[in-house]
């Protein structure tokens, strides 16, 4: 489908063109608010958020000289987050599939070090396009390892139209022979902490991508820049078995006692994955009001284990949930992460609900954006927010009939059914492609160059392809 044949389907009420600060009466079949499912209400949008979520009969005797959309048959929710993303990783994800834990040396590091600008801007434009069309409307990305200026990642999401979550880099790598400077490092850090200041779209956060590699000052150091700029300070903890002995050798501390020691956990710390934790770490984390970035996906390809995320919820932890670039798919996201909860926790103590369907669908939207710092910002439909949402089609077979929408979203959802995703108002997708620029010539340009460049990158694969693996194991009879 072009984007011209797109456009004509594009109802008139969501135009490109249709002013933005022009306000509009939603009125779907199903609204989905903090308090749960709202039948019998509408949604008032202008200037890019939602200025009033009520009863629909209330809202059309205030709001009766506003255009009205009706849309039957459509739930209306908030776009989902997520608070773990690598937008210089989208030619890569196939490459992880099977391999063993700590893919980051063999297969990230090295693609992500070959990249110049132009494809760490590609690899972000389709890792934008992949999340909006998974109804995810803002991202976390916890930082490349390119050299050069990733502001390209920054413009990628804005034409995109993502909300996004940007850091930066700050490992100065203590034990390599030639660390960078460390100086040079903060002003760094401080140039991209106020470089976005005003920008609609794009969020400036700090990151370390293990806390091994970088000196306890520097974590310190990093934290703090975030705490006075009220941003997040993000990085990968206690992810991996591996991580976690080399730190206990290192110092006799693991991951998370080793940030606590730097003085580098705080209500600004975004802890990822978090998967090999003990229960006087979860204390740590409660006590510290670090939040916490659950992974499922990570953990069903490449993981050690999983993180106790219902565990950590009952004594107060704050979480959302994250893709880690896997696949930004917002409604197989919620999916494994009740499903994977269910398996590691819940089936040995006989807990067959874990949480309930609206549980998760609320750590993917307004979890998210607490974890984010965003919770002023997005995340929920409420008055004052940005109006970040989706229209997903209830009428489909999957959900017919539905007696608990909650639980069939979380189960049963499907990416197909999201008919449009706005964010800030504006109308970013229909029907799972752009309306302001063009998808497939995106592909094109991708497909051209993403094959060199991963055949350049010095990756190293542990089991090859799936038919280089399964001849490998034939070869051997089993």
């Amino acid at each position: 489908m072009t984007r011209n044949s797109l456009l004509d389907t594009v109802p008139a009420e969501f135009s490109p063109e249709r002013p933005s600060s022009e306000a509009v009466l939603l009125a779907p079949a199903a609204v989905l608010t903090p308090e749960g499912i709202q039948h019998g209400y509408g949604v008032v949008v202008s200037d890019g958020k939602f200025l009033a979520v009520a009863a629909l009969e209330s809202l059309s005797a205030e709001f009766g000289g506003i255009q009205r959309v009706d849309l039957p048959g459509r739930l209306l929710m908030p776009g989902f987050i997520d608070s773990h993303q690598h937008l210089a990783q989208a030619f890569g994800k196939a490459l992880a599939f099977g391999e063993p834990s700590e893919i980051f040396k063999r297969i990230w590091v090295p693609l992500e070090g070959f990249l110049n600008q132009e494809l760490v801007y590609l690899s972000g434009k389709l890792a934008a396009f992949e999340a909006l069309r998974g109804g995810i409307t803002t991202v976390a990305d916890a930082g490349a390892r390119s050299s050069g200026d990733l502001s390209v990642l920054a413009q990628a999401a804005e034409e995109a139209g993502l909300r996004c979550v940007l850091g930066i880099i700050c490992n100065d790598f203590p034990e390599s022979p030639n660390p960078p400077d460390k100086n040079e490092i903060l002003k760094r850090a401080d140039d991209h902490l106020s470089r976005y200041d005003g920008n609609a779209l794009i969020t400036p956060s700090l990151a370390i991508s293990i806390p091994e590699i970088a000196s306890d000052w520097m974590l310190n150091q990093v934290y703090e820049r975030c705490r006075e700029a009220g941003r997040v300070f993000q990085t990968h903890v206690n992810e991996h078995l591996a991580a976690v002995e080399r730190s206990l050798v290192d110092r006799r501390l693991r991951p998370l006692e080793h940030l606590a020691r730097a003085k580098a956990l705080g209500p600004h710390t975004l802890a990822a994955h978090v998967t090999l934790v003990t229960p006087a770490e979860l204390n740590l984390l409660r006590d510290t009001d670090t939040a916490v970035a659950y992974n499922p996906v990570a953990s069903q390809w490449k993981g050690n284990a999983v993180c106790p995320a219902l565990q950590m919820e009952a004594l107060g932890i704050r979480l959302g949930l994250g893709t880690d670039g896997t696949r930004s798919d917002g409604f197989r996201l919620v999916d494994a992460a009740e499903s994977l909860q269910r398996i590691a926790f819940g089936l040995s103590v006989g807990d067959s609900s874990c949480g309930g369907g609206y549980k998760w669908l609320d750590m993917s939207s307004r979890g998210g954006a607490e974890v984010l710092g965003l919770s002023g910002v997005t995340g929920s439909i409420k008055p004052g927010l940005a109006a970040d949402f989706l229209l997903v089609d209830l009428d489909v077979p999957e959900l017919t009939p539905s007696w608990d929408l909650p639980w069939d979203l979380v189960r049963l959802g499907n990416r197909s059914q999201i008919e449009a995703v706005f964010v800030g108002g504006r109308l970013r997708l229909w029907q799972g492609w752009p309306v302001d620029w063009d998808g497939k010539a995106l592909m094109e340009r991708i497909n051209k160059l993403a094959g060199e460049a991963v055949a350049q990158a010095p990756i190293k694969r542990v089991h090859g392809t799936s038919a280089e693996y399964t001849g490998f194991r034939r070869e051997l009879g089993i």
